[in-house]
């Protein structure tokens, strides 16, 4: 291994091979250039010394201009890091004012007036008030999130306490009315530029949902839902056109949008996060196997936090539409995460998240053997194959959709309704 003093690299040099800070931290790889803005950055958390098993480069060979070549600009603190219109321009949820000395009690109140009239609204028997109860509470949510991130971007503020208490609610939310809450399906407008905030959101009901299968105490559950929501953050320190795009990523872009997780890490570290959060943010996109990033550990060394996010995150990317590719269904999403390909997640983080929403995920349509068609709202604890479903177009004797446990012979689960059928029938039922 080759060491070099900070001081002496210069400005746009590249290393043959990746360069580090120590065995577990990579800092570039070979196609991103060395800045001094980089320099900066490691100067200020006192690294003095760098190393490589390769040498540096005046230039990096594998890119075909200069003009490709991306700086590691996403260290610096400046304000034009960020870009504080363009993301406010790109978010399609309602902002919250700024400037305001109130804002920070404004945005968690609103969240509890809701809160508080979806628990009066709750009583109420009728299974459809319900659902739109719940939806309700989960779209101030939506917008809670969005509140956070503008407050951060205009004002590099996060306020922990506020946060958490806005956590505690939604964890009791989602512990009284879990059936309900994931039944909401993905936003058909996440091709759209608030895909950020959609995709923290659903990524924190799922976390907290496997956290309440994996019996997590409050305290800890709540840390898990604070991670789980600023877990992306690191993303709006990062020019908006790598994480907002209808263009595929070139390979350095790539590079440089795979480290959000350090800045969203240091961006916990600023406003004095507990080390728990820090590592959850730092380490949700590790994985099992050590393929993962940005320091490629495995196993014991990722923080439990983590490991149940990375989960969360996938099952919500497959599951969500984005600007280059279309969303599976949750059945193929939890098929492809119960393979569970080279080990790459925890095993019993993966199990938490079948027994929580079953194989035929919670909101999913699926076509019964009997010919009839039906909506996965409940998991059977007892048999993650056989969920409780509602029959469309059939009613009880109250004259609520029947709800009934599938099985393997009158309410056999066939297969999964696709994308334009599922569509269909949520176009009839409206």
């Amino acid at each position: 291994m080759n060491s070099f003093p900070v001081q002496t690299i210069k400005n746009q040099q590249f290393f043959s091979q990746q360069l580090v800070i120590d065995k577990n931290f990579i800092l570039l790889d070979p196609a991103i250039p060395f800045t001094d803005t980089l320099r900066k950055a490691l100067v200020e958390w006192d690294f003095k010394v760098v190393y490589s098993e390769g040498s540096l480069r005046g230039s990096a060979p594998t890119l075909e201009s200069k003009s490709e070549n991306v700086s590691v600009s996403e260290f610096d603190d400046s304000s034009e890091e960020f870009d504080v219109d363009a993301f406010n321009n790109n978010q399609s949820s309602p902002k919250p004012k700024t400037g305001e000395p109130e804002h920070k009690e404004g945005i968690n109140s609103a969240v509890k007036k809701v809160l508080d009239e979806a628990h009066n609204d709750i009583t109420q028997n009728s299974e459809k008030s319900r659902m739109d109860v719940v939806q309700t509470v989960y779209n101030e949510y939506l917008n809670y999130i969005n509140a956070v991130y503008t407050r951060y971007a205009t004002h590099k503020d996060l306020n922990l306490r506020e946060i958490s208490d806005t956590i505690k609610d939604l964890c009791m939310f989602i512990r009284d009315n879990r059936r309900y809450v994931l039944r909401i399906q993905p936003n058909p407008d996440a091709k759209a530029r608030d895909f950020l905030i959609n995709h923290s959101m659903r990524t924190t009901t799922l976390a907290i949902t496997i956290g309440l299968q994996l019996h997590i105490p409050l305290s800890n559950l709540i840390e898990l839902g604070v991670t789980s929501l600023l877990h992306e953050i690191g993303q709006i320190r990062l020019p908006p056109q790598l994480y907002i795009t209808d263009k595929k990523l070139s390979a350095p872009e790539k590079a440089q949008l795979s480290t959000h997780p350090i800045l969203g890490a240091k961006i916990m570290k600023e406003n004095n996060f507990p080390i728990a959060i820090q590592l959850g943010v730092l380490q949700h996109h590790e994985r099992e196997n050590g393929q993962g990033y940005p320091q490629k550990i495995s196993g014991v060394q990722i923080h439990q936090y983590a490991k149940i996010i990375s989960v969360a995150c996938s099952f919500e990317a497959i599951t969500s539409p984005r600007h280059f590719r279309e969303a599976k269904t949750t059945y193929d999403a939890m098929v492809e995460m119960l393979r569970n390909e080279q080990s790459a997640y925890d095993d019993t983080v993966i199990k938490a998240l079948l027994y929580s929403l079953s194989l035929f995920p919670i909101g999913a349509y699926v076509f019964l053997s009997n010919g009839r068609i039906a909506q996965v709202t409940d998991v059977n604890p007892i048999d993650p194959k056989n969920p409780i479903i509602q029959i469309v177009g059939m009613k009880d004797a109250s004259g609520n959709p029947l709800t009934v446990q599938s099985d393997n012979e009158k309410y056999k689960i066939a297969r999964v309704l696709n994308k334009q059928e599922a569509a269909d029938i949520l176009k009839t039922l409206k």
